[in-house]
């Protein structure tokens, strides 16, 4: 009783101990508190008024649904994710197993010892057998936690865990973001091998033509041979373009983790600026509530902070006490009989008075350690900084050279058509027509990889941006 009496009280000492950590304090933002030249405001958004990027969820953000359900089975599939997840049971396991050392590990105990003494050691001069059972309970090596130690492990662990949850959701955004570009970049690839398609087409027919008047000699060699330079020019550009298709198809196979349905391929329909919706930029400072490797980076500086309190607790003594209580017989049939009682009870006592400067060195590398984390944090800040900032100037411009490539293709496509009527009527050579075709259908893929930029820098914008806050994204998970 009075052991257990002085387990309690050494207990309740132990829970009102603190530990030697340095109070943390979230380090200054590194950036400034507003977007550079940015022109972008929340006017010209789509979202609803204060609901920033960070709370669209993204099967809100993706409009097209043949690309939400390709993102959804990317989530269930991508072996990458996988990792991520089990990294974090793994981190979790760890959690709990460092937690658990804040609690002495009782064990129940049952055995048998059994000694053979010869005659010649015996007092009787005849060999006897000795045979000794026992029944207990006990702890072993409990360290009491007066100056935080094991509290500042667990602390540690526990934001180690933290850590890598915030490295599971990153890797879940940029996975969607991957889906997406990957998807989009099969859509506009299918747009620029449809127009090699439709524009073979054309030449050959224009081809054929020219090939009947030669023949009827109306039409000279130069003719002929400026035609059929374009129907090869355009076979040339569809086997590029199918190849290209082919590749983007395996790309997004292996993002998706298994194979596209059939139903889900895109069809030559799908508008690329109508995919994705648009967004509400916010204020840098969003970003350390919202950006996932933030935290990520500010998980493990917290980390290195509770690291520095065990290396000062290493500096005092520390305590660990190893008990047992239980019964003892050398016969089987009295283990349990009055009078068979045993406890032990040893605490040991370790304080360091010479240790070749070991605890120093430790308290500075975790000093130094702390240091590096704090550099990456505000490294992980400016990233992020930069990325929105380059998408905001994206973002401002792309509208501006959309418009002007599109007028670019209605007045070539105009020159293309006029051309054609002047070389019928005998005003203009074979050659202008060409030149105008030329210039049209470079107009019309420049078009399209506009239109893929734009859709691109709303995706890139998204994540940039930590699209989807931690109560989205388990709210997505929810609705899965």
């Amino acid at each position: 009783m009075k052991s257990y009496c002085l387990f309690i009280v050494l207990t309740s000492i132990l829970c009102g101990c603190g530990t030697l950590e340095p109070d943390y304090k979230r380090p200054d933002m590194p950036v400034q508190n507003s977007w550079p030249n940015s022109s972008t405001s929340s006017s010209s958004s789509e979202t609803k008024p204060g609901e920033s990027a960070a709370n669209v969820y993204w099967h809100e953000f993706v409009v097209d649904p043949k690309l939400q359900q390709l993102i959804a089975l990317a989530l269930n599939n991508n072996r990458d994710l996988r990792v991520a997840v089990l990294t974090i049971e793994k981190a979790q396991a760890q959690y709990q197993i460092q937690r658990s050392t804040l609690f002495p590990h009782i064990n129940a105990t049952a055995g048998e010892t059994a000694s053979l003494t010869p005659g010649n050691l015996s007092s009787t001069g005849s060999p006897y057998t000795l045979h000794e059972y026992s029944v207990g309970l006990g702890f072993s090596s409990y360290e009491l936690d007066f100056f935080g130690r094991v509290r500042s492990l667990k602390n540690q662990a526990l934001e180690q865990y933290l850590s890598t949850e915030e490295a599971r959701r990153s890797a879940q955004m940029s996975l969607i973001a991957e889906v997406a570009t990957a998807y989009l970049t099969l859509v506009a690839d299918q747009g620029h091998l449809s127009l090699a398609r439709d524009t073979l087409k054309t030449q050959f027919s224009t081809f054929e033509m020219y090939k009947r008047r030669f023949e009827l000699g109306s039409s000279s060699q130069l003719d002929l041979s400026q035609a059929e330079t374009s129907v090869d020019t355009a076979r040339g550009d569809v086997a590029r373009y199918t190849s290209v298709v082919a590749q983007d198809v395996n790309s997004l196979t292996l993002l998706l983790g298994t194979s596209i349905p059939t139903e889900l391929m895109p069809s030559e329909t799908v508008v690329l600026i109508d995919a994705v919706r648009n967004l509400q930029t916010g204020l840098p400072s969003d970003l350390l509530q919202n950006r996932p490797d933030i935290l990520q980076a500010e998980h493990q500086l917290k980390a290195a902070n509770a690291n520095i309190g065990v290396a000062r607790a290493a500096f005092f003594l520390s305590i660990s006490l190893t008990g047992s209580v239980g019964t003892a017989s050398t016969q089987l049939s009295n283990l349990f009989t009055p009078g068979q009682k045993t406890w032990s009870f040893s605490p040991q006592i370790n304080l360091p008075i010479f240790d070749g400067g070991s605890n120093t060195a430790n308290l500075k590398v975790a000093k130094a350690d702390r240091g590096i984390y704090l550099a990456q944090y505000e490294k992980a800040i400016q990233t992020a900084f930069r990325e929105v900032a380059d998408a905001l100037a994206d973002h401002d411009n792309l509208g501006e050279q959309l418009a002007a490539q599109q007028s670019l293709v209605d007045s070539t496509g105009l020159s293309f058509k006029l051309s054609g009527a002047r070389f019928q009527n005998g005003v203009d050579s074979y050659l202008v027509v060409l030149d105008s075709q030329r210039s049209l259908y470079t107009a019309q893929h420049s078009l399209i990889n506009l239109k893929l930029a734009q859709a691109n820098n709303l995706v890139t914008l998204y994540k940039a941006l930590g699209g989807g806050s931690a109560a989205a994204i388990e709210k997505d998970q929810s609705k899965q």
